[in-house]
C-alpha cells in the first residue's frame, strides 16, 4: 500500500468510526424529544454508516497490487464506492422529503427540544469537522472515495443546520410545519450534491477525459520538452482510483538505437514522475520520424536533415491527443 493510500485508508477508518457515534447521538436525541426531524436526520446518518464501511472496504481494495485478473490494479474500485454514496446521499435527501411532508400532515408536539437541539448541534459540528479533513486528505492523495465521504460528512451538517434552524424557530414561536419546509428545502441541495458525486464516479468508470488534467498534463510537457522530442501524439490519461495510467506516442528521429530512444522515455518518465508524484504509470511507444518531419524538428545537430527547420509546433490538447504525428499544414498517420 503506497504512503497516500494508507493515509486515506486510516482517516476512512476514523470517517467509518465517527458515523456510528453519531448515528448513536441522533437517536438518543430522538428518543429524548420524539421529532421527526431529528429521526429525519438520524435516517440520513444510517446512510453514513453504510457509506463510510463503504468507502473503507474501497479504499482497501484500490490499496492491492495488481494481479492476474486485474493488471491495472483495483483502483476502480473508488469510483464503484464514490457512486454508492451519490446515491445513497439523493436518497437520504428523498426520505428527507418524505418524512417532511409526512410530519406537515401530522405535526407532533415536541419534549426536551433544548437537549435535542444541543446534540444535533454537536453532531453538525463534528461532521462538518471531519468532512472537510477528509476532503483535504482526500484531495491531496487524489483518492475519490475519501473525497465522496467527506462531502456526504458535509452535506449531512448541512441537512442538520436547516433542522437545527427549523427546530430553533420552532421552538421559539411554536409554528410546527416550519421545521418541514427547512428540511424540504435542503433535501432540495442533498439530491443535488448526490447527483454531482454520482455524476463523476460514473464519468470514472467510463474513462471520460478529464479536461483539466489533460490540459494541465499538456502545459506541462510543452515546457518541459526536449529537441529529441519532436512530437507526442495518441496521449491518454485513465484513472484508476488514485492512479492515473498515462500512455502516449513519442516521435524521435529515426537514427536513434534502442538505448538512445530509451534515454528519451527515461527523459518524459522523470519529468512526468517529478511533478505528478509516484501514482503515474507511463507507457510510451516510440515513432521514428519521417522526411515531413523535419520542416518542425528544432534539432540542431542532426545530420541527416533533409529539410530546413521552419518552426516548433506547439503542443495542444487538440494535437497531442490524435493519433498522429505532426506536420507543418496536414496531419498524416
Amino acid at each position: 500500500m503506497s504512503t497516500s493510500n494508507n493515509e486515506s485508508f486510516k482517516f476512512q477508518k476514523i470517517v467509518a468510526f465517527v458515523g456510528v457515534l453519531l448515528f448513536l447521538i441522533k437517536i438518543y436525541a430522538w428518543y429524548k424529544t420524539g421529532s421527526v426531524a431529528i429521526l429525519t436526520d438520524a435516517l440520513e446518518s444510517t446512510i453514513n454508516v453504510i457509506a463510510g464501511f463503504i468507502g473503507l472496504y474501497s479504499l482497501y481494495l484500490s490499496s492491492l497490487p495488481r494481479d492476474e485478473n486485474h493488471p491495472y490494479g483495483h483502483g476502480k474500485a473508488e469510483f464503484i464506492s464514490a457512486s454508492i454514496e451519490g446515491a445513497l446521499i439523493s436518497i437520504a435527501g428523498v426520505i428527507i422529503i418524505y418524512e417532511a411532508i409526512g410530519n406537515l400532515r401530522n405535526p407532533k408536539e415536541l419534549e426536551q427540544l433544548d437537549l435535542g437541539l444541543i446534540l444535533v448541534a454537536v453532531t453538525a459540528v463534528i461532521n462538518y469537522v471531519i468532512g472537510g479533513i477528509a476532503v483535504k486528505k482526500g484531495k491531496k492523495n487524489h483518492s475519490l472515495a475519501l473525497i465522496s465521504s467527506g462531502k456526504h460528512l458535509q452535506t449531512d451538517t448541512y441537512s442538520t443546520i436547516g433542522i437545527i434552524v427549523g427546530l430553533v424557530i420552532l421552538y421559539f414561536t411554536k409554528i410546527s410545519w416550519i421545521d418541514s419546509i427547512t428540511a424540504l428545502l435542503f433535501a432540495v441541495f442533498i439530491i443535488y450534491t448526490g447527483y454531482k458525486i454520482l455524476r463523476e464516479s460514473i464519468s470514472g468508470i467510463m474513462d471520460e477525459t478529464d479536461v483539466l488534467l489533460l490540459k494541465e498534463v499538456v502545459e506541462f510537457l510543452e515546457k518541459k520538452r526536449r529537441e529529441n522530442w519532436i512530437d507526442l501524439h495518441n496521449l491518454r490519461i485513465i484513472k484508476y482510483g488514485s492512479t492515473l495510467h498515462f500512455d502516449c506516442h513519442m516521435t524521435v528521429p529515426w537514427y536513434f538505437n534502442i538505448e538512445e530512444g530509451h534515454l528519451e522515455v527515461d527523459a518524459l518518465e522523470d519529468a512526468v514522475k517529478n511533478h505528478f508524484g509516484d501514482r503515474i504509470e507511463l507507457f510510451v511507444h516510440l515513432d521514428a520520424c519521417k522526411e515531413y518531419s523535419c520542416s518542425i524538428c528544432s534539432k540542431t545537430d542532426c545530420p541527416v536533415r533533409k529539410h530546413v527547420f521552419e518552426g516548433k509546433i506547439k503542443w495542444t490538447i487538440e494535437n497531442v491527443s490524435t493519433n498522429q504525428k505532426h506536420q507543418k499544414g496536414i496531419k498524416v498517420f
